[in-house]
């Protein structure tokens, strides 16, 4: 509710704002209401609350500790990926993710270990808005959400289909937002060391952007994407945290 109380302010605000034509994206028909919620996320969320919760977060929990965190929210995502790599024709994948699933949620102890890599079932990421861009669907706008960040419509749609598998759908509110929490925590930690990167951009919108388009394409195509248009690279460790 909070969210979409601020998007709607933020909408209101931004009413008379005009892109530049220079500046107009055929991705991005919504740019005069998606860069004003970037400045906010950055600006105010990004700098008062989420960079110095991650730093903190990383100075007072044990590595060990934040690995078995990332390895048990992982671990919830397995049906997920198991069920979207099955509807994208990728039976061996589905076999996989499912198996790590099991393994991990036993042996490993709730996926607080990740016994099955060490055993050679390495994780297969899939999602729903990858299994819709599989089939054929556009990315559709590009959105930018209040403390979520960057999305399409495509991708907002395939997470709400996502959330309706099991575990997703079973975990309570509270157990949720802890989740939701620790990936958060981890993700933003993970991005420390690549700051400059969009600190330094001329025009750090469309940088972050671009490698958000950039890192759809890398996982619509299990990592090996077509040759790009333009020569620009970005460094890999920024697409794979994004």
């Amino acid at each position: 509710m909070i969210k979409k109380a601020l998007l709607l302010v933020l909408t209101a605000l931004a009413g008379c704002a005009q892109v530049p034509p220079e500046k107009e994206d055929p991705r991005d028909p919504l740019q005069s209401v998606n860069r004003p919620i970037y400045e906010f996320n950055m600006d105010v969320l990004d700098a008062y609350i989420l960079r110095p919760a991650a730093v903190g977060y990383t100075k007072i929990t044990p590595q060990p500790v934040r690995r078995g965190l990332v390895n048990f929210t992982t671990n919830l995502d397995a049906p997920i990926d198991s069920a979207n790599s099955a509807l994208q024709g990728k039976m061996s994948d589905s076999g996989v993710n499912l198996a790590r699933f099991l393994v991990n949620s036993t042996v490993g102890v709730f996926g607080l270990f990740d016994v099955a890599s060490e055993i050679g079932l390495k994780e297969q990421d899939e999602d729903f808005g990858q299994t819709l861009g599989v089939w054929g669907v556009g990315d559709g706008a590009y959105l930018m959400f209040p403390a979520y960040g960057p999305s399409t419509v495509r991708n907002i749609t395939g997470t709400a289909v996502d959330n309706l598998i099991i575990p997703s759908v079973t975990m309570t509110t509270p157990q949720s937002f802890l989740v939701f929490a620790v990936r958060a925590l981890e993700a933003r930690a993970s991005l420390i060391p690549q700051e400059s990167l969009l600190n330094e951009s001329l025009d750090p919108y469309i940088f972050l952007k671009d490698i958000y388009f950039q890192r759809q394409l890398y996982e619509l195509y299990d990592g090996e994407p077509p040759e790009p248009e333009s020569e620009e690279e970005y460094d890999e460790d920024f697409l794979e945290n994004l």
